[in-house]
């Protein structure tokens, strides 16, 4: 070998040697940067009190005046707290107000003295004034703003007839907040549990310029845990706040979602490799794979239920009566579940009022059954040839069957759209969307038929009941009935719970007969966990899952 041989050789390991060294620094400091950004190597941390976890998708809106969704929801419930909150039996408990008395015609709520703003300041009851003048405020255009229609001209205010001062709620003082009621009130207890009735702090919603809940920076944080970490479509991460007035009962310090994926696929690779310490909403595919894995599986029912949302517009073919009878005489929910869905914890839907809510003395449903339907093509067709002479068509449109682009809805989607073609010869197309555009293309109404579901707001059955009432903004189909209206206004102003109830009933005969929406299946969630996470709570009603009584078991 020459020389000169050597000298390159000898020349080349030097380089290799340097250029190994260089990246051995380079992976150091990316360590270093990946765990200053928050991500953990391990789902559960006990010595840092850290869970890692996963998100379906970026929450779309951390406003609570204007936030709709599950998503947003559950981020809020951790950082944020109402006068009275969900403990972990799924109780009503004293929040903020230490002590309330609500009466049949108004309320009193006692603040207490130590609830404190993330920054140190004391949320006082002019906080609830402006956060429930602004969510009324016909400029703010909430889709929430129906649920303060118990309070005193709050309708009056949404619809513009009035100004947001004159909403019948004031600070008797800084720890004093009464409420006047519109009309009498037998659930506002259960009302200000609910995001859209959450505080917001005047003077900081005005500094942030109209970009309040932009960012992290843009909120202030009254809740167990304050936002400290926000990648837009990435990473959101929780941590204790040190302010909160219960924080000494709070046991973990870190909630971390470095991952966003609606993949449900991913999300169980992240667990088997110990990066997540849950999943939730198991699929038919996925659950085959967990219980090869032998791994524990948990159920509970989410309190939802999921139905075609219908678009009742004249300039929509669906708009015609006898068209949604066709659809609804050739939907199966038995089919769809057992045969579609395949999860074991999902139920054929009947109504829009599920099966668990409370009625008088038993259950709703048990007390007033739901109308059935048998599937009956030979009767959808009759009523397919009535629609198209009324509509003025040798054939219906295409219609525009808007879903999520997850791979549940998407099974779903296409199974209509091929039951739609065998049994009526409709042509559907269907429109997969992200889920903040479905809800921007629901919300405008832009769809014939909607893959749509609503959980409950609150623990009574007006929050089924109201939803398809011609003011309610979620009612996206614009569906109007005059008896359904009134019946929601006797439910919403009659303390007696019989009247309640009847009208509840009735209003559950009045979407079946017109087809104002066609249930499609009641939701069970199936979910997986890491054994050393417990204390989460699972709920119908309320921020769920909800982390803040958890705890990391040390065995």
């Amino acid at each position: 070998m020459s020389r000169v041989a050597i000298r390159q050789i000898a020349l080349l390991a030097i380089a290799s040697t340097a250029g190994f060294v260089l990246l051995m620094a380079a992976l150091s400091w990316a360590s270093n940067l990946t765990s200053t950004s928050g991500a953990t190597l391990d789902a559960i941390d006990a010595e840092t009190g850290t869970v890692t976890l996963s998100l379906t998708q970026e929450p779309p809106q951390l406003d609570s005046t204007r936030a709709t969704d599950t998503v947003s929801g559950r981020i809020l419930g951790h950082v944020m707290e109402g006068l009275l909150r969900y403990d972990v039996n799924n109780r009503l408990v004293p929040g903020v107000a230490e002590r309330s008395d609500v009466r049949t015609d108004s309320a009193t709520f006692h603040l207490r003295e130590d609830a404190r703003w993330s920054d140190g300041e004391p949320v006082t009851a002019h906080d609830f004034v402006f956060a429930w003048q602004t969510a009324v405020d016909p400029a703010t255009a909430s889709q929430y703003a129906f649920i303060f229609y118990v309070v005193k001209n709050a309708e009056a205010i949404n619809t513009g007839k009035l100004p947001r001062e004159a909403l019948g709620v004031r600070a008797v003082s800084a720890r004093v907040l009464e409420v006047e009621f519109e009309q009498p009130v037998a659930y506002f207890d259960k009302l200000v549990a609910f995001p859209t009735y959450y505080p917001i702090r005047e003077d900081f919603y005005l500094s942030r310029e109209g970009r309040y809940a932009a960012d992290a920076v843009d909120m202030l944080y009254n809740g167990p845990f304050e936002i400290t970490v926000w990648v837009h479509g990435a990473h959101v991460r929780l941590e204790k706040n040190p302010d909160y007035w219960n924080r000494g009962e709070i046991r973990l310090n870190v909630i971390d979602f470095p991952y966003i994926t609606s993949d449900g696929n991913a999300a169980l690779n992240l667990y088997r490799d110990g990066k997540i310490a849950e999943v939730n909403g198991l699929g038919a595919d996925s659950l085959d794979q967990v219980l090869k894995q032998r791994w524990p599986v948990k159920r509970y029912s989410d309190g939802s239920v999921w139905f075609f949302q219908l678009n009742h517009r004249s300039d929509h073919p669906t708009g015609n009566y006898h068209l949604r009878k066709a659809l609804q005489l050739v939907n199966d929910p038995g089919e769809l579940v057992y045969k579609v869905i395949k999860i074991p914890s999902y139920t054929p839907g009947e109504s829009l009022f599920p099966t668990w809510l409370k009625g008088e003395n038993g259950l709703f449903r048990q007390e007033y059954p739901a109308p059935t339907v048998t599937p009956d093509v030979t009767l959808a067709r009759e009523h397919l040839d009535r629609a198209k002479r009324e509509l003025s068509v040798d054939e219906i449109p295409p219609l525009v069957l808007l879903a999520d682009d997850t791979p549940g809805a998407s099974k779903q989607a296409e199974y209509y759209q091929n039951r739609l073609m065998q049994t009526l010869g409709l042509e559907i197309r269907i429109d997969k969307q992200i889920f903040k555009q479905r809800l921007a293309k629901v919300e405008a109404g832009e769809f014939d038929v909607a893959l749509y579901g609503w959980g409950p707001d609150f623990d009574d059955p007006l929050t089924f009941a109201d939803l398809f009432a011609s003011w309610n903004p979620n009612n996206h189909g614009e569906y109007a009935n005059a008896e359904l209206d009134a019946q929601v206004r006797i439910a919403q102003q009659s303390t007696d719970p019989a009247t309640r109830m009847a009208a509840f009933g009735r209003i559950q005969d009045i979407l079946f007969e017109d087809v104002a929406v066609i249930p499609n299946y009641e939701r069970g969630q199936m979910y997986i966990q890491d054994p050393r996470l417990r204390g989460v709570a699972r709920r119908a009603v309320g921020p769920d899952p909800d982390y803040t009584q958890a705890y990391i078991a040390v065995d």
